[in-house]
């Protein structure tokens, strides 16, 4: 019967840009897991019916991402009478709005020229959908509560220094001919917890690193002609030097030979 079945025990969410995943232990021998999901206003949703997993994606039972939501974990056997309550394990509250982690933010390009630095990127996408089927990022969910950091510093160095935006781009004031290396981070200032996101990944410019960066293609096309030069020279110069020595041969012949008609 259901009084001896086991519960779930270390029940933790774990979820990162609103993707979400409920894990917990231990593995069961003879019975089985389902999922309920139980939100403060809306209706109780299923999931991993009759699961032998310990980790079930809650993500699309959670899309009301302000509510708050616990989950209650049920040790289950099929061939039971429903009649019984089969016994279940509850969860910690999880509202995904003030709980999920921001993800990494994808650096696309950046350039430094002069004494500007500019970096753009792009949002981290939410397993959400628009109604025409596209993904909403999590500055689509989290509008004005999002902004964004660049942390720059000077390559070798250990002085950081940083800027904020809301939009995608930023653009800041460097030493020109010196290198930078910089990251983005998602903030949201409003939380208690998890205020800062994963961060990027770390670039770093290449400027006055050598005369290529600076002269790239114009270095580039004298190096080619010379080596061009180089080469033609190379085949040509044989031939020439190998012609005048037979021209040479010849005249030297015809000299040695007596005049006829003497």
């Amino acid at each position: 019967g259901y009084a001896d079945l086991p519960t779930a025990v270390n029940i933790t969410w774990s979820s990162i840009n609103f993707k979400t995943i409920l894990q917990w232990q231990p593995k069961p021998s003879g019975y089985f897991y389902t999922v309920e999901i139980h939100g403060q206003t809306s209706d109780v949703k299923r999931k991993c019916i009759l699961t032998t997993e310990t980790e079930c994606d809650v993500t699309d039972a959670l899309r009301n991402v302000k509510e708050t939501y616990t989950a209650q974990i049920l040790s289950v056997i099929p061939a039971e009478d429903n009649f019984e309550e089969p016994p279940y394990a509850a969860s910690e509250k999880f509202t995904p709005y003030s709980q999920t982690v921001i993800g990494k933010p994808e650096i696309k390009s950046y350039s430094q020229k002069g004494s500007k630095l500019n970096v753009v990127f792009k949002d981290p996408l939410t397993p959400y959908i628009f109604p025409n089927g596209s993904f909403q990022s999590i500055q689509d969910i989290f509008q004005h509560d999002l902004e964004y950091k660049l942390y720059y510093w000077k390559d070798q160095s250990s002085g950081k220094k940083d800027v904020t935006t809301k939009s995608r781009t930023f653009e800041v004031s460097v030493d020109s001919g010196k290198n930078y290396c910089f990251y983005v981070q998602g903030i949201i200032p409003s939380r208690r917890e998890n205020r800062s996101g994963q961060e990027s990944t770390v670039l770093c410019s290449s400027v006055g690193r050598s005369i290529l960066d600076e002269y790239g293609t114009e270095v580039f096309i004298i190096i080619a002609v010379i080596a061009v030069a180089v080469i033609t020279l190379a085949i040509v110069l044989p031939v020439v030097l190998c012609r005048r020595k037979k021209a040479k041969k010849a005249r030297a012949v015809r000299e040695k030979e007596p005049l006829s008609g003497v």
